[in-house]
């Protein structure tokens, strides 16, 4: 195989057509996608919308949104707001995402989707019946590393795949207010870390027929600890998938795909702005161009892709198709179920 790595053809974020967005939520994730929307795009938030007045205007004072609304239901009503952005806990999504689908606004909403499969159907049906435009915020998606990846894959440069890994782990203090370890705020490491090592093999290797996860629970309940192997995809007869997730401690963060061919690594935290490093079985290596955005400023991908969809009148994006959404969702569903890591409501 030559050596020289493809360049990613990732759009410049600069030329999506600019979009006034509206975002529901506040906290940690809000503000940095705003900062990197603004930063690296176009787009602008006019609006924001929170459970209470007082948290709306102190964000919007922050991140300079004209206006600042005490209800969501005020937020999607904003004439002014062209897409709104869900940015509030899993548990929330649900309601969040169909409140703006009856409003007939556009909506990206942050990973995971939903709580579960059921409630993901809920909104795709939704947004199919009303012809909004629905996305979620899978932002690794949408990197320009993510690319050369892509490319690399469709040309199997790789060969046949054999193996694939991603793990995502970090620590949170033994907090049972905190929303990793609340149950009723969909708590857990799969939906809110093990979402990249899923969400990657899928992208990889598509659905798996067969699956076997290992796990422990914190102590509230929520899954603290999940590992799993994955297998029987469709064209990857051979090939398997490892994925690790955990709220206790800090892993690598890291995702290789291994081939007869070659090996692709991702060795820094890969779902974030990275290099590509590619090595054959004689032992030559070749590394892709260095990120042009680090850390979490690479969330203006997503923001510029998703306006592009928008303004163009899509309904669904071609790197995060709704039935890519749903299979990932299921897979996560499985994991958390077999390790018996259930939400509130949920049955087996």
């Amino acid at each position: 195989m030559s050596l020289t790595l493809p360049t990613p053809r990732t759009p410049d974020p600069m030329t999506a057509p600019p979009l006034r967005w509206g975002i529901i939520g506040t906290g940690w994730i809000a503000e940095r996608f705003v900062d990197a929307m603004h930063k690296h795009t176009r787009q602008r938030l006019v609006a924001v919308g929170s459970r209470t007045l007082e948290r709306a205007q102190a964000f919007a004072s922050t991140v300079g949104a004209e206006r600042a609304y005490g209800s969501y239901e005020e937020l999607v009503a904003d004439k002014g707001v062209d897409i709104v952005y869900v940015a509030t806990p899993h548990s929330e999504h649900l309601a969040n995402a169909l409140l703006a689908i009856s409003a007939g606004k556009p909506v990206l909403v942050e990973k995971a989707f939903t709580r579960n499969a059921d409630e993901a159907l809920r909104v795709l049906e939704a947004a199919g019946s009303a012809g909004v435009a629905v996305m979620e915020a899978m932002w690794t998606r949408f990197l320009p590393h993510i690319d050369v990846v892509r490319q690399l894959l469709d040309i199997g440069a790789l060969g046949e795949i054999e193996s694939v890994f991603a793990d995502h782990g970090q620590w949170f203090a033994p907090d049972p207010s905190h929303r990793m370890f609340d149950p009723d705020k969909a708590g857990g490491a799969m939906l809110d870390l093990g979402v990249y090592p899923v969400s990657f093999t899928h992208f990889v290797l598509g659905s798996p027929s067969r699956l076997s996860a290992l796990g422990t629970k914190a102590f509230t309940g929520v899954d603290r600890q999940i590992s799993a192997t994955l297998e029987g995809y469709p064209g990857h007869e051979n090939a398997q998938a490892q994925v690790s997730t955990t709220l206790a401690s800090l892993t690598p963060n890291i995702a290789f795909v291994s081939g007869d061919l070659a090996t692709l690594e991702i060795p820094g935290t890969f779902y974030t702005p990275q290099k590509v490093r590619v090595f054959t079985r004689d032992g030559e290596e070749a590394f892709s161009e260095a990120p042009v955005i680090e850390a979490h400023e690479g969330l203006c991908f997503e923001a510029a892709h998703f306006a592009t969809m928008v303004a163009e009148g899509r309904q669904q994006s071609d790197l995060m198709p709704w039935s890519e959404t749903m299979a990932v969702m299921e897979t996560m569903d499985a994991l958390r179920y077999q390790v018996g890591a259930l939400l509130p409501g949920e049955e087996l």
